[in-house]
C-alpha cells in the first residue's frame, strides 16, 4: 500500500517503457518489507537538468540511469564513485547526506553473475568482446579492475574498439588492446571468455557475432543481451560444448548491487531473479 511515508525510487531514461526494472525493484522491496516503490520516469535529454532538480525537490531516495543519460547525468552530480568516475558513465544515484553521488553498477553486475552464475574468477584469464560500445566499456574496465590477464576488442569500428583498450590500458595498466579480422582466429583460440557487447541477438534474423568456428568446448561464453533468454549465439555454444553465461545475470546483479547502495539490506536475488524472467516470458 502506498502511504505518505512511502519512499519513492525509479529511472530516468528515454525511451523507458521496456525497461524490468521497476518489476524487478518492486518485487525486492516488498520482500524484504521495505515501504518503498520504483517508479519509471521518461526524461528526455532537454529535460534531464529539470529532472535531476526535481529528484531533490521531490525526496526521490534513489534513481536508475539508462539510456540516453549514463554520461550525460554526470554534471549534474556532486560525487562519482570510483568505478564510475574510471567509466564515464553513471546507471545508480545514491542520495548520501543530501550529494547526489553516481554509481556504475554495469560492470560489478557482470562480475557477480561470472562468479554466482558461472562459478568463474576473472583473476588471471582471458577475455575477447565482440563490440566496444557503453556496456563492453564498462564490463572491460571492470575486468581489468578483476585482474584479467588481458583483454581484446574487435569492432566493426576499429577506431572505436582501439580508443577504449587504449584507455582502459592507460587507466587501469591492464593488457588492453584492439584486434583486426587477421588476428580473430588465434585471439579466440587463446582467450578463455567471449563476450558479445553488441546487440546482435536482440532479433531472431540478426546473424551471428561471431563465427561458430571461433567456439571451442573450453570457452566460457558469455552474451549481455538479456531477451531473448537464450540468444542464437549461445545456442551455437551450447552445440559447441561450450559454457554459456546469459545476459539475464548481469541484469539483475546490477540491480542487485544498486538495491543495496539504496537500502544498506542485502537484496533478495532470487526474487528479483524471477520477477525478470517472469517478465521476460510475458513479452515474448
Amino acid at each position: 500500500m502506498i502511504s505518505g511515508s512511502t519512499a519513492v525510487y525509479g529511472i530516468f531514461g528515454y525511451p523507458v517503457k521496456h525497461t524490468f526494472s521497476p518489476g524487478m525493484q518492486n518485487t525486492a522491496f516488498q520482500a524484504v518489507g521495505i515501504d518503498a516503490c520504483y517508479l519509471p520516469f521518461p526524461v528526455s535529454p532537454e529535460n534531464l537538468s529539470n529532472a535531476v532538480r526535481s529528484m531533490r525537490v521531490l525526496g526521490i531516495q534513489g534513481l536508475n540511469i539508462t539510456v540516453p543519460h549514463k554520461e550525460l547525468i554526470i554534471p549534474h552530480l556532486d560525487e562519482l564513485s570510483e568505478e564510475a568516475r574510471l567509466i564515464g558513465a553513471v546507471n545508480t544515484i545514491e542520495v548520501r547526506e543530501g550529494k547526489l553521488v553516481g554509481h556504475n553498477t554495469d560492470g560489478r553486475g557482470f562480475l557477480r553473475s561470472l562468479r554466482d552464475d558461472a562459478r568463474f574468477s576473472p583473476k588471471g584469464k582471458r577475455f575477447l568482446f565482440i563490440g566496444s560500445g557503453g556496456a563492453a566499456r564498462a564490463v572491460g574496465f571492470s575486468l581489468a579492475l578483476a585482474g584479467a590477464a588481458w583483454i581484446r576488442f574487435i569492432d566493426i569500428d576499429w577506431k572505436k574498439a582501439g580508443a577504449l583498450a587504449d584507455d582502459i590500458r592507460s587507466r587501469t595498466g591492464a593488457n588492453a588492446l584492439s584486434i583486426d579480422d587477421d588476428a580473430l582466429t588465434e585471439t579466440a583460440r587463446e582467450a578463455d571468455a567471449l563476450i558479445n557487447a553488441t546487440p546482435l541477438g536482440l532479433k531472431r534474423t540478426d546473424p551471428l557475432p561471431l563465427s561458430p568456428r571461433h567456439l571451442r568446448k573450453g570457452h566460457l561464453v558469455c552474451d549481455l543481451v538479456y531477451n531473448p533468454p537464450e540468444t542464437s549465439f549461445l545456442k551455437t555454444a551450447r552445440l559447441a560444448g561450450a559454457k554459456r553465461l546469459p545476459g539475464l545475470g548481469m541484469l539483475l546483479f546490477q540491480g542487485v548491487i544498486a538495491f543495496e547502495i539504496w537500502t544498506g539490506r542485502k537484496a533478495p536475488v532470487e526474487k528479483m531473479r524471477s520477477a525478470l524472467k517472469r517478465q521476460i516470458r510475458g513479452i515474448r
